[in-house]
């Protein structure tokens, strides 16, 4: 049992996400659906109370395409509580046709990274208050090709939807890094880790009729694929820079377990970079980590 621990999940409302938050919440978490839609978010939430009478999840409205959301979401979480025990950024966008947020970032890349990015950030100080907290980011095992372009990272002269995607993801999991690397530097008790859930059926992989009647034949259920984001938030063993996936062929099926990412993921000039980028655009510094 999770003992009223404290948990964010962004995009629980459906997918992966949404079975995180009826599994988090049936082992006693105060969970948190943080989204971007709130008819959806209480639908979700809703769901989860009639299938665990006991529960009741919150809600809070989080559009990680917007800095303003993301600092208004973290003000006002601030205020409601006074601990947070794991975070996990797991709300995303895949393969879209090219569009900016509300800033002016590539699509993907502003809200699966930059999003996420600033909300730890402006949500570090009340986890490392909080003994014990995790932040739990979700990565994708396209990161294996994924490249960054740093001279370009909104994607205005290269623009391909998987490789915007790819590149997000391995920013992602370049963060979760780094963060790891500067929380531990510093002592501060919380840890950071990537999870992925391999390939599993969820309203971001879209697929075109009539493939889409073969897509819960082909990929893992959306339970399955939460698996090792779970194993992540709440594994006693889990200590910290972890990358945690499916075990089966090519981490695409399978149980959870931790597994090995691309090279490029321990790349220190990457990350170092990465985080300098994420820094400037959003206007996020955390500061001493």
């Amino acid at each position: 049992m999770l003992g009223n621990k404290r948990v964010i999940v962004t995009g629980a409302n459906s997918g992966i996400g949404f079975q995180m938050a009826r599994v988090l919440s049936s082992k006693g978490a105060q969970l948190i659906i943080a989204c971007r839609n709130p008819e959806k978010a209480r639908i979700a939430a809703d769901k989860i109370k009639k299938e665990f009478n006991d529960v009741d999840p919150g809600i809070m409205q989080l559009d990680l395409s917007s800095l303003e959301s993301v600092n208004s979401f973290a003000a006002d979480y601030r205020k409601k509580y006074d601990s947070l025990d794991v975070l996990i950024n797991n709300a995303g966008v895949m393969a879209t046709p090219y569009r900016t947020t509300k800033d002016g970032f590539e699509w993907q890349f502003g809200i699966n990274h930059l999003g996420h990015f600033a909300l730890t950030g402006k949500l570090i100080k009340i986890l490392m208050s909080t003994p014990g907290s995790r932040v739990v980011n979700i990565t994708s095992i396209a990161h294996f090709n994924g490249k960054m372009h740093f001279d370009d990272l909104s994607a205005r002269e290269w623009y391909s939807p998987m490789k915007a995607y790819r590149q997000s993801k391995l920013a992602n999991l370049l963060f979760s890094n780094e963060l790891q690397s500067r929380l531990e530097g510093q002592g501060t008790g919380v840890i950071s880790v990537a999870a992925h859930p391999g390939l599993s059926s969820t309203n971001i992989v879209k697929l075109p009729f009539p493939l889409t009647v073969l897509k819960e034949l082909v990929l893992m259920s959306a339970l399955k694929g939460a698996l090792p984001a779970l194993k992540g938030a709440t594994d006693v063993n889990i200590k910290g820079g972890e990358y945690i996936g499916p075990a089966g062929y090519k981490q695409m099926y399978g149980y959870p377990a931790v597994l090995t990412p691309h090279e490029k993921a321990y790349d220190l000039s990457l990350r170092e970079k990465l985080w300098t980028h994420s820094e400037e655009m959003t206007g996020v510094n955390y500061l001493d980590i």
